[in-house]
């Protein structure tokens, strides 16, 4: 693991498609924040998703931060040759006991929640509104995952959530120079168990963002994480996952959101204009900070 000799700060998008003036905020905050103190700024692309992720879109990452005047250090960090990393974290956490293999399908959960409503009980819910794994699978004999997984059976690799938090015995926090959704700044408390049983790794895929973030950041020695308020509450899923595998503690810097029209946060899969769209409009790097308000 690199020694964090200088204050490090990463841009790490994902090339499911182009990126967007939310994206630019947080490059152009990230390599700000580094040049202020001297520090090192780096870039990832998070690609661990290869059926989503295109060499276009990853090209068209590098065109349209170099079209912004921002500069990275090389080599960039590509999560997709590094899935030997992301393998020997979930063995770590195998090897502790606190993950185990989930085989319920989509269908299979959105039908024990749709009775359970039914019945008038309120399924429970992550901080994003998804509904929590049932998780009844952790008590599944070793000889039926076993017979499972050697099937051939689709499964995730879900933590443990409550041997996990035993495991650790205390409560988690993180350092926060930012705010949350409702002001939360400072030392921050963390609630990684209103997130369940989170996916790990796939059958298909090696690690989720998840578990590939946490590893990233430490191995590429980052000590400031800029990034936006959408993500805020995954962190105490992040720090319970640092603090099992014994990795360092970033602080983090969680920033405010571009919002379109209708107060929606801006995405790819909602069609929000492109930089490359907003370029090819006539737009310049200095307009894009002036709209970022920067």
């Amino acid at each position: 693991m690199p020694p964090a000799s200088r204050p490090t700060f990463r841009f790490a998008p994902s090339p499911t498609g182009r990126l967007h003036l939310g994206h630019a905020l947080s490059a152009i905050l990230n390599a700000e924040e580094a040049r202020e103190v001297a520090g090192r700024f780096l870039l990832r692309i998070e690609n661990t998703d290869l059926t989503r992720c295109t060499p276009e879109n990853e090209a068209g990452i590098y065109e349209d931060l170099l079209w912004l005047g921002l500069r990275w250090e090389e080599p960039v960090r590509r999560q997709s040759e590094h899935f030997a990393d992301y393998g020997r974290a979930l063995e770590q956490l195998k090897a502790m006991g606190l993950i185990y293999p989930a085989f319920l399908s989509r269908g299979e959960v959105r039908r024990m929640i749709a009775e359970a409503e039914a019945a008038g009980e309120p399924w429970p819910r992550d901080p994003d509104g998804v509904p929590l794994y049932p998780g009844d699978e952790r008590r599944m004999p070793e000889a039926e995952r076993q017979a499972r997984m050697n099937t051939g059976e689709p499964f995730a690799w879900r933590l443990d959530m409550q041997a996990a938090r035993e495991r650790i015995g205390r409560a988690l926090s993180w350092t926060d120079t930012g705010n949350g959704p409702d002001g939360e700044t400072g030392q921050v408390a963390a609630d990684p168990a209103a997130w369940g049983d989170v996916v790990l790794a796939r059958k298909e895929f090696p690690a989720s963002y998840t578990l590939a973030v946490v590893v990233d950041d430490a191995l590429q020695g980052i000590t400031h994480v800029v990034r936006g308020r959408d993500l805020f509450h995954a962190t105490a899923v992040h720090r319970l996952l640092q603090v099992l595998l014994e990795l360092p503690e970033p602080t983090y810097h969680h920033h405010r959101l571009v919002l379109d029209d209708e107060g929606r946060k801006l995405s790819k899969s909602a069609g929000s204009p492109s930089l490359a769209d907003l370029r090819a409009a006539g737009v310049t790097p200095h307009d894009i900070r002036t709209m970022l308000g920067l």
